[in-house]
């Protein structure tokens, strides 16, 4: 019969070589994640790194830059700084627009009980499956004869209709879970409908909301084929149609098309890291009741 000292060694060796087996998978996931992460970055560090070397060629381009060379950001923010802007215009109006057409739409498909809304919200998400080069090609005969070419609003209409399905079906699932007692209080204060999706249901789905327009405006900012389809002049020119235009005209300055890639990067980049924690909760709000 075993003693209770050695029993209690044996336990006490067992629970350290778990512990050990959890600490060297631990720092396995670990290694392994950083593996990944560095290889999903070295695009970007690559296209930093080649834009602080203006002056060597594409292939020239040392793995480490030996010095910091602005030169490339001043020619690119001289080139394509109102094209920044016009990327900024565009993609905050279609914000505007996404927002304004996508919660009141998300809120009725969520709370008034219409027959079919499952169809609708399964239509609405069958229509990020076509092809964005089919939509382009049928707004064009539309805008032409609505006058909307060339046009900052028409771009920010075209551009919004790439956020609002994605929107809707996210910020109903989420009006789904808000306590019906909620908006039955309000009610009983005398809000209408209106009221009560203007001040109770948009701040209580604020998470949401910010996750919504922030997909909106990353799908606005990254647009090229509404923007190539849907400007014939360059009254109206968001940066990805300006770095496309600027490779033709300047393949030879890559260092120059890196920091113009650079600083299109950077509003995005911002957004992502500000709205981190709201886009984690607006995501996964409305999966729980």
């Amino acid at each position: 019969m075993a003693s209770p000292t050695s029993t209690q060694t044996s336990t006490g060796q067992a629970s350290t070589g778990a512990a050990s087996a959890r600490s060297k998978r631990r720092l396995g996931s670990t290694v392994a994640g950083v593996v990944i992460l560095c290889v999903m970055l070295f695009p970007l560090y690559w296209m930093l790194n080649t834009a602080l070397q203006p002056e060597a060629g594409l292939l020239a381009v040392d793995p480490v830059p030996s010095g910091i060379d602005l030169s490339g950001f001043s020619k690119a923010i001289s080139d394509q700084g109102g094209h920044l802007l016009t990327s900024l215009a565009v993609s905050l109006g279609a914000v505007v627009i996404c927002l304004a057409i996508a919660a009141p739409a998300a809120y009725g498909l969520a709370r008034f009980g219409l027959r079919g809304s499952r169809t609708i919200v399964f239509g609405t998400l069958i229509t990020q499956m076509v092809p964005g080069i089919v939509i382009a090609n049928a707004l064009y005969n539309s805008y032409v004869d609505l006058g909307l070419v060339n046009s900052y609003f028409g771009l920010m209409l075209a551009d919004a209709s790439l956020g609002i399905p994605f929107s809707i079906v996210l910020m109903r699932s989420f009006m789904v879970s808000i306590p019906g007692e909620v908006i039955e209080a309000a009610q009983m204060d005398g809000a209408g409908p209106v009221r009560t999706f203007v001040k109770v249901v948009l701040p209580m789905s604020r998470n949401s909301l910010i996750t919504s327009g922030l997909f909106a405006f990353l799908f606005s900012w990254s647009d090229f084929m509404f923007a190539l389809t849907l400007n014939t002049t360059d009254e109206v020119k968001p940066v990805t149609l300006g770095i496309y235009q600027y490779i033709g005209a300047h393949v030879g300055d890559w260092g120059s098309v890196m920091a113009a890639a650079v600083l299109s990067a950077i509003p995005a980049a911002i957004l992502l890291v500000l709205a981190q924690k709201y886009i984690a909760a607006g995501i996964t709000g409305g999966s729980v009741k």
